[in-house]
């Protein structure tokens, strides 16, 4: 490939000038070059610094027109500095070597040659001198050969590679899905033969790099080589067991993790949001359990929303996924999933669209987003009678929120109001008054007023027996 890519003059002229000032020698090197050849955006930076990182990135601070925060990194050897638009890290020259049982290498100074041959793959190995020769290639991997033919490969031995640092195996399928590369089949078969070493990986990395994953164009193709490479069986089970057919009495179901493939990717043509991605990934996760056959039905998979919304909290714990609000929007997708799709098979009467809003809240596009991203019919017929009902289910939900803003709705009676009113504490009568005032709002029996909200609390009260104050 014809090396037509040069670098900028913001930041690297500084980094020139501060070089050529203390005749430092010191390049640009891995991502930032690579997405500089395939023209993509990056505003990460790279600068290897032979000699050690940090003197200079405080020596180029001082030196800047504009004083820019520096963080520096004495463990790792490492400096930060960053720019308004740009983030520099500066580092020198590594060799390293690593233990058994540790993807944390034991570090010591090395040279070009040696900082090069322990980058992942030969794409991330190419680099571009600063200091002496501006802009000067170098590439000992031919990593630029690899880059034209979109082929991800490493520098050294892959099994070396990988058994090193397993980390690298998800950084493998996370560039072959972001940059749509093949992994290079001798690569591929290293990653199966060491799958056991991501078991040393922390949780927080390995969800890291499945986030990149999911938030990529088409993130089914990091899936296919997650479940291919045998790394989806061990660091996100459920998702592996969704994988297979069944059949019975010559009656079969779909390959629910397939077809989980095809909602994440309609999801993903639609939003960036990465908890509507998880929960398009979700929503079917509770199959595998709740699969049964069913004489003269077929397959069934009853209940598997409510069963997979009582998966969520535990796969998200174990993938150090938020436990918070993310957590719980993605659960209350996944729990409800099915109740549009089922308001769109029958006559829609207003309540039933009152209850999916005030169940669902402010997530009801997102909601509704999910449901058609759900189909995945090859009959394109049925595709079409599908969004046409969708679409007048929409309209029917536009229709309540402009008529009675239920979007908004608040209870017009707290449980703290209900217990001190009564007298009694927090136990099963509050929820059954709560939630009979939520259904006769909901059901148009009662305005969403305050009055006729305390008058029906005050009337269910004495249906279960308590006792009105004096």
């Amino acid at each position: 490939m014809q090396f037509e890519h040069k670098l900028p003059e913001h930041p690297f002229e500084w980094i020139r000038q501060q070089a050529e000032l203390t005749q430092t020698t010191c390049y640009v090197i891995g991502g930032y070059v690579r997405d500089l050849v395939l023209g993509r955006p990056n505003k990460d930076i790279d600068i290897l610094v032979l000699g050690g990182g940090i003197d200079f990135a405080k020596q180029l601070s001082v030196s800047l027109p504009k004083k820019a925060p520096l963080t520096v990194f004495k463990t790792y050897g490492t400096a930060m500095l960053r720019l308004p638009d740009l983030e520099l890290e500066f580092v020198g020259a590594r060799r390293e070597s690593y233990r058994s049982d540790s993807r944390k290498p034991l570090v010591e100074d090395g040279s070009l040659e040696d900082d090069v041959a322990r980058r992942d793959f030969t794409v991330n190995a190419v680099a571009i001198e600063i200091y002496p020769n501006f802009g000067q290639l170098v590439d000992l991997y031919n990593g630029m050969a690899d880059l034209e033919l979109g082929r991800l490969v490493t520098p050294l031995e892959p099994n070396i590679t990988f058994s090193d640092d397993p980390l690298r195996m998800m950084r493998a399928i996370r560039f072959a899905t972001q940059l749509k590369f093949q992994i290079d089949p001798a690569t591929f078969a290293a990653i199966k033969a060491n799958v056991e070493r991501i078991d040393i990986v922390s949780a927080e990395r390995i969800t890291d790099e499945l986030n990149k994953i999911i938030l990529a164009p088409q993130p089914s193709i990091g899936f296919r080589l997650l479940f291919d490479s045998g790394l989806l069986h061990r660091i996100f089970p459920e998702m592996a067991a969704l994988q297979g057919v069944k059949t019975q009495n010559g009656m079969s179901h779909k390959d629910n993790f397939y077809h989980t493939l095809k909602v994440l990717d309609n999801i993903s043509r639609d939003t960036n949001d990465l908890w509507l991605r998880w929960a398009a990934i979700l929503h079917d996760i509770a199959k595998p359990p709740t699969q049964r056959f069913e004489e003269g039905i077929g397959w069934t998979f009853h209940g598997h929303e409510d069963m997979g919304a009582r998966m969520v909290p535990k796969i998200f714990r174990r993938l150090r996924l938020p436990l918070h609000e993310e957590m719980r929007r993605v659960q209350k997708l996944v729990r409800l999933h099915l109740r549009p799709i089922a308001l769109t098979k029958t006559t829609v009467t207003d309540s039933a669209v009152r209850r999916l809003i005030f169940e669902v809240g402010d997530d009801i596009d997102s909601l509704m987003t999910l449901c058609k991203a759900d189909i995945t019919s090859k009959n394109e017929i049925k595709v079409r009678r599908y969004l046409q009902n969708f679409l007048i289910l929409e309209e029917k939900l536009q229709q309540v929120v402009e008529a009675d803003r239920i979007r908004l709705l608040q209870p017009p009676v707290t449980g703290d109001e209900i217990m001190a009113f009564f007298g009694i504490p927090a136990g099963r009568e509050v929820g059954i008054i709560k939630n009979t005032i939520k259904d006769a709002i909901v059901n148009g029996i009662i305005e969403n007023t305050r009055e006729e909200a305390w008058e029906l609390m005050k009337q269910k009260g004495i249906e279960l027996g308590l006792t009105l104050p004096q």
